[in-house]
């Protein structure tokens, strides 16, 4: 069985906004103040909340279409590449060469995971 390429693109978008999630998580905890009505009040925690429930979205649609765990589940790895280059692009944090290196092992990790054959 192979994975479609609909399920893949699911999987890319769905790491995307998971990166976009996790940003607008941090970026709304930097600017709460510490009590309750802060955090639920806050637009960019509830639109990385939003995100994350589009992820879950994304997954059930790829699976719908046939996608496999195996090939899928790295993909949605490059969410920590997505999250540094957005951290990158907005804040000015630097990407350095270990940080590149494993992205490579996560490409590198996605590649094999992808093309190793199931029983």
């Amino acid at each position: 069985m192979t994975t479609p390429p609909g399920s893949i693109a699911c999987f890319l978008v769905a790491a995307l906004l998971g990166a976009i999630g996790q940003f607008l998580y941090k970026t709304g905890a930097d600017n709460a103040t510490g009590g309750v009505l802060t955090y639920l009040l806050n637009w960019r925690i509830f639109t990385g909340v939003v995100c994350y429930v589009s992820v879950m979205v994304l997954f059930v649609a790829a699976f719908k279409q046939g996608g496999e765990l195996s090939v899928l589940y790295p993909i949605y790895a490059t969410t920590f590449i997505f999250a540094a280059l957005l951290e990158y692009w907005t804040k000015g944090t630097p990407i350095t060469s270990i940080n590149v290196a494993g992205m490579g092992c996560l490409i590198a990790g996605m590649f094999l995971m992808g093309t190793g054959k199931t029983p």
